[in-house]
């Protein structure tokens, strides 16, 4: 792994992944080239069975402070075909990460602006010092938040993603804790480290099969009546998971008082 590239991955032998944004002269701020890289890491992580559970952080002083200057300048010249593709791929990169079955968490210090704040809503969980900086800004430049707002509307609800669409307002880590874009608080950046450590804790004591499924359930069920349907639906959930192997060693090792064989130690 080099310093000197613009995203960098560190697969640690305990099973968590680290992915930085390393571009601190420019605020991690992403092009289609960064895009395209992470588009790739978030594939080569997919089918690591190995990884537990992913961090997303940015190197610096910021998170991401969203579109590089130099990327909208050029697609200001595109057509719009040329747009629409450019789009595109930052849409499946944010899917690709959403849909990863490990556990994804966003470390947020700084700017976190646009496409920077749209990585944190499609991640699992985001931890953010206080006094991060947060916009959904693309309304200042007579643009929208197209691309990221299934993200985010999922993450805040409707009404707040339209306030904030709407305004373009800034707003910080403790404000974003409140509306549910971030799970965690802290101080300062120092402590992201230790954020890091205790959600890992929590990662390596879940059966990775039931993290995948679980993550999954939440699409299944999110918007649906409650109806019988859907009963039947989350009873027939439970009762795959019950008869998993990983259902029923999670059950032994309860019974035997011992740790499942998912658990690092």
């Amino acid at each position: 792994m080099s310093q000197n590239e613009d995203v960098l991955l560190q697969v640690t032998p305990g099973g968590a992944a680290i992915i930085t944004l390393n571009r601190p002269d420019k605020h991690n701020a992403f092009n289609a080239d960064i895009i395209a890289r992470l588009s790739d890491i978030f594939d080569i992580l997919r089918s690591n069975a190995e990884v537990r559970i992913v961090f997303l952080r940015g190197a610096g002083r910021s998170f991401s402070a969203g579109a590089d200057l130099d990327w909208m300048k050029a697609a200001a010249d595109w057509t719009r075909q040329d747009n629409e593709e450019d789009a595109l791929g930052l849409a499946r990169m944010l899917h690709r990460l959403y849909d990863l079955p490990q556990i994804t968490v966003a470390l947020v210090q700084g700017a976190a602006m646009g496409g920077g704040a749209g990585l944190m809503a499609a991640c699992d969980i985001a931890v953010a010092v206080k006094d991060a900086k947060i916009r959904f800004s693309e309304v200042r430049l007579g643009l929208t938040p197209a691309t990221i707002s299934p993200f985010v509307v999922r993450a805040i609800g409707p009404r707040w993603a339209r306030a904030l669409f709407v305004t373009g307002e800034a707003f910080d880590g403790t404000f974003a804790h409140q509306i549910g874009l971030v799970q965690h608080l802290v101080d300062s950046a120092e402590d992201l480290d230790d954020a890091m450590e205790h959600i890992a804790r929590h990662a390596f004591d879940a059966a990775p099969g039931a993290v995948r499924d679980a993550k999954a359930l939440v699409d299944m069920v999110t918007g649906e009546e409650i109806d019988d349907g859907l009963m039947r639906k989350t009873a027939h959930k439970i009762a795959e998971r019950r008869v998993s192997d990983e259902g029923r060693e999670g059950l032994a090792a309860f019974l035997d008082k011992r740790k499942p064989w998912w658990v690092k130690n």
